[in-house]
């Protein structure tokens, strides 16, 4: 039975014309809606936006700071390079073009034995003898997880004598990685609950004040869009204000990240400023948003 009711009233809105003029009415009513709740909720607002400032503000020094650590590792990692030692009778360019075969193979270099023992002569200030290094190739990784993978693949090729790589310093980086990623989504899922527990708890209190003229407007048969709209709008607004804030605050960590590049020689990500700045806004509006929604879910049966 409702399910051909809901049929018959979307056949017959199909054939009602539309008014423009009528819609942005109904617009500006939704948005005078939210502003007159803002206004009513007084002091309060206040306290909702610092405090989701806050958090926001929590979460966008977290989020920076993991960047720059992300940038460090992957920096590490693009250093960190594969020794292989190659025996006397070997063909050193036919295993330099094997080796570049391999998946996850950056780069490869050769280094012939009369460089290499050029150049130690001259630190040692060895005198003249018969050259005992073997030709080398380095060979960098496309990231630092697939070091183990790349190594072992190595391993099987003919005309190697000897490979190595700094076992230590890629656990290292890996544990790095690892722990980055991870306090990323931490950050993430304890900034959501946070906020869309303000949020709710906010929007608790508006429907309570309004309980009675909500009654009125379902018993006049006004729509549960037009009901939940400004509720919604109004959360949605309230992460958006706090998310500009955070964002000022977050900005004037900016240049010590980016001295802390300097001293260590380490180049900064380009976008990395901006991507944090409209995760923020993105995350404040959307949570905002979200927690309002639940909210009329749970304390407001429309």
């Amino acid at each position: 039975m409702d399910n051909s009711r809901q049929k018959i009233k979307k056949q017959v809105k199909k054939h009602i014309p539309k008014d423009w003029l009528c819609e942005i009415r109904i617009g500006y009513r939704l948005l005078m809606e939210v502003v007159n709740d803002i206004v009513r909720t007084g002091v309060i607002n206040f306290v909702i936006l610092t405090t989701m400032a806050a958090i926001l503000i929590i979460f966008g020094v977290l989020f920076r700071f993991t960047l720059s650590l992300s940038t460090f590792a992957s920096e590490l990692g693009n250093v960190l390079e594969i020794s292989v030692y190659l025996k006397s009778n070997s063909q050193p360019e036919v295993v330099k073009d094997r080796i570049r075969e391999i998946k996850h193979v950056k780069s490869v270099r050769l280094i012939p034995k009369e460089e290499s023992w050029k150049g130690l002569k001259q630190e040692l200030g060895l005198g003249e003898m018969a050259n005992p290094l073997p030709d080398t190739l380095r060979v960098r990784i496309d990231k630092p997880n697939n070091i183990t993978e790349v190594f072992n693949q190595i391993k099987t090729i003919s005309g190697i004598e000897d490979i190595g790589y700094a076992k230590e310093l890629a656990k290292k980086i890996k544990k790095l990685t690892h722990v980055v990623n991870t306090t990323t989504v931490l950050v993430i899922i304890i900034s959501a609950a946070l906020t869309i527990t303000i949020i709710n708890n906010t929007i608790q209190l508006v429907i309570q004040s309004r309980k009675e003229e909500i009654e009125i407007m379902r018993l006049m048969g006004v729509s549960n869009w037009y009901i939940k709209t400004p509720l919604i709008m109004q959360g949605a607004i309230y992460g958006f204000g706090a998310s500009i804030i955070a964002t000022l605050f977050v900005g004037g960590i900016e240049k010590p990240i980016l001295d802390m590049h300097k001293f260590f020689l380490i180049p900064p990500s380009a976008y990395a400023h901006n991507v944090v700045v409209i995760s923020l806004i993105l995350i404040g509006t959307a949570f905002g948003a979200i927690g309002s929604f639940l909210s009329i879910k749970k304390h407001l049966q429309v």
